[in-house]
């Protein structure tokens, strides 16, 4: 974690203006030994390299309760207060997350769609939205009220082992859903399929798939215009989000019924080497 610059002005947050305190939520039931953690510390290396203030938060390791929709929080007692919120880690969560200037989510794809761990600290955010006060976004949505936290402009980092493009596409919609709804400016999206392949991150893996050490060199660019743009440019994008299976138009290629006996062939061999000892 690099020094703690001069706090910025509050009004700083939008995405057009220079993120000062980017906040990094990896939602991997692995935590730090996971991709997605390898993959949100390469992103905040770039940031740090252009003087943000990063930090990367395990929400493996935080206890985070599910909400029981009991509806205290919006009860005039307790008033968007949590009935949890003295048991566990969510209400110092919730308070970095205000202080940050910029999110990225990571997640891996499970079940098709963003973790769970992540839809719990979502689901969370019921207790500090006032649901009874409808207004209408930016966007021209009807939503509710809703906490400062949940507007932070936001990125996402999407991994999964499947090369497949629908596995990772309700994840990907998924936030583009909740950053209209919460007038949350979206700074970008990566997608970086073929995790299994890449070796979760495994230094080897960039000598069988040499398309890894740009990808990996994208991720570091993207964390860099973070900072400095508050949001990634397209072509980053692209670079971050490439395949990284070695035959010229593969893209196109895997889409095609006929090659996919032969894709599924060349990932079997592969995995059963990778199994051997």
């Amino acid at each position: 974690m690099s020094p703690e610059p001069t706090p910025p002005n509050p009004t700083s947050c939008g995405a057009a203006l220079r993120p000062r305190r980017i906040l990094a939520l990896n939602a991997s039931h692995r935590g730090p030994r996971g991709y997605t953690h390898f993959l949100l510390d390469l992103l905040l290396q770039g940031a740090r390299e252009q003087g943000a203030h990063t930090e990367l938060v395990d929400l493996a390791r935080l206890e985070i309760t599910p909400c029981r929709a009991c509806e205290a929080c919006h009860t005039p007692k307790r008033r968007l207060r949590c009935l949890m919120e003295e048991r566990d880690d969510v209400a110092g969560l919730f308070q970095r997350m205000r202080r940050a200037d910029l999110i990225v989510y990571g997640t891996p794809v499970y079940v098709f769609g963003v973790a769970s761990r992540l839809k719990t600290l979502w689901e969370r955010m019921y207790g500090v939205c006032d649901v009874r006060r409808l207004c209408l976004t930016r966007s021209g949505l009807i939503f509710h009220h809703v906490d400062s936290l949940c507007t932070k402009p936001l990125a996402a980092v999407i991994c999964c082992d499947s090369l497949e493009a629908a596995i990772p596409a309700n994840a990907v919609h998924h936030f583009r859903t909740y950053a209209r709804f919460m007038d949350a400016p979206l700074a970008g999206i990566l997608v970086r399929n073929g995790a299994a392949l890449a070796g979760h991150g495994d230094p080897q893996a960039v000598r069988r798939f040499p398309a890894l050490e740009s990808v990996y060199r994208a991720y570091r660019r993207a964390g860099a215009e973070l900072a400095l743009r508050g949001r990634i440019s397209r072509r980053t994008r692209a670079r971050a989000n490439r395949e990284i299976v070695p035959l010229p138009a593969f893209a196109l290629l895997k889409r095609l019924r006929p090659f996919k006996p032969r894709i599924l062939e060349r990932a079997r061999a592969f995995l059963s080497q990778e199994e051997q000892p």
